[in-house]
């Protein structure tokens, strides 16, 4: 998977800070912290996966599948930009 290699820190580094977020839900349990707060940081781990997933799953397409930037005029290069621009919107 060259994608994941080649992005490698970029995948680390959003890791480590989900990582982050997680020990601060489990913080704010153990510290018996209102729903609230609890809540908020559920959805910023919610949301720092949905971006990793984005992530990986782009370098996929783009690897994988069609890489828009190598033929863009291709209806498999079109495909693969609407299934990435969808993919973003989805995984916001």
């Amino acid at each position: 998977m060259a994608h994941t290699i080649t992005g490698k820190t970029s995948l680390l580094h959003r890791v480590r800070r989900l990582r982050g977020q997680v020990e601060a839900v489990e913080k704010a349990l153990d510290d018996e912290h209102d729903c609230y707060t609890v809540l908020q940081l559920i959805a910023a781990c919610h949301g720092a996966i949905n971006g990793l997933m984005r992530e990986v799953i782009e370098g996929h397409i783009r690897f994988h599948v069609a890489d828009p930037a190598a033929n863009p005029r291709s209806e498999r290069a079109k495909a693969a930009q609407e299934l990435i621009t969808v993919l973003r919107s989805y995984l916001k």
